[in-house]
């Protein structure tokens, strides 16, 4: 069965972003075993992590594939509106310096930070520098399947959303290809956040026992995951037969309560959000980009 959407009412908007500055967030941390380290973290323009690679076994933590970008203005509200209206998928264009014209693809949002993360072909990525300007056309919010108005979507392009596969069942029950499904109890960093329109929250991997039995150890940048038991409608929080769908956007952290952070795209009660394993459920792949060139 078709899944018709209200893309025809959606508003296209421009937002402009610039490169985050690359970040040192102290001296030293510690991470949940007593570990301590100095490693490299969020922001600037990261070249040899992209959408496709693992979130794990890098010498950093937190760490943000591809551009990191966030508003160059002062505005709360303007920062604010930068990461809420640049949807997963949507058209991200260089718009400064020696890459002017190229175009790439915008990731997703990093809360806390609140860096949105662009892909850029690597020939791109050696021309730009930190004083680069994006042009992104923001696009996806607001949409919904016209048939199911119980289930909320936010911060994905609706052509992305079209060539991810979902299908309707005749008993009403949507099937989402996901590579991971995540246990409600293993999220940590984000409960609680009222917006899901920008920020993420954390999946929990310092447990080797649940890493190993629900294969945690697969989650790479890009990926679509189910956590069940989480109801992100109207904020995140805890709901048995709740179902949240999510987009895997930085690295794993040592830091406790932290890990690989997950943008939401989708929520709905009710267990009508089936997810189904699918090893090629990634950003990358369906796109084309990062690690999918």
């Amino acid at each position: 069965m078709s899944l018709k959407t209200n893309r025809d009412q959606l508003v296209m908007t421009a937002v402009q972003g610039s490169v985050s500055p690359a970040n040192q967030w102290a001296p030293f941390e510690v991470g949940s075993k007593g570990e301590v380290f100095a490693w490299p973290s969020t922001g600037g323009i990261t070249y040899n992590v992209k959408v496709g690679d693992s979130v794990f076994g890098w010498a950093g933590e937190h760490i943000e594939p591809g551009v990191s970008s966030t508003l160059d203005h002062k505005n709360k509200k303007a920062s604010a509106g930068y990461q809420f209206l640049s949807c997963c998928g949507n058209q991200a264009k260089v718009i400064s310096g020696d890459a002017k014209g190229s175009v790439g693809t915008v990731i997703g949002h990093h809360g806390g930070v609140e860096h949105l993360m662009l892909d850029f072909l690597d020939d791109v990525l050696d021309q730009l520098t930190c004083d680069d300007k994006f042009l992104i056309k923001g696009f996806g919010q607001g949409l919904k399947f016209i048939d199911h108005p119980d289930l909320f979507i936010y911060n994905i392009d609706p052509d992305l959303l079209e060539k991810w596969g979902l299908k309707e069942r005749e008993d009403g029950k949507i099937e989402v290809p996901v590579n991971v499904v995540v246990p409600g109890y293993a999220m940590g960093s984000g409960i609680g956040a009222l917006s899901m329109t920008t920020g993420d929250y954390d999946i929990l991997c310092h447990d080797e026992s649940v890493v190993k039995e629900f294969n945690l150890d697969k989650l790479r940048f890009g990926d679509f995951v189910a956590v069940l038991d989480h109801d992100n409608r109207y904020g995140r929080t805890y709901r048995k037969g709740s179902v949240t769908i999510g987009m895997v956007i930085h690295s794993d952290s040592p830091l406790g309560g932290h890990g690989p952070g997950m943008m939401t795209l989708m929520s709905a009660t009710d267990n009508k959000l089936v997810p189904l394993l699918d090893d090629t459920a990634n950003l990358g792949a369906i796109l084309n980009i990062g690690r999918y060139v």
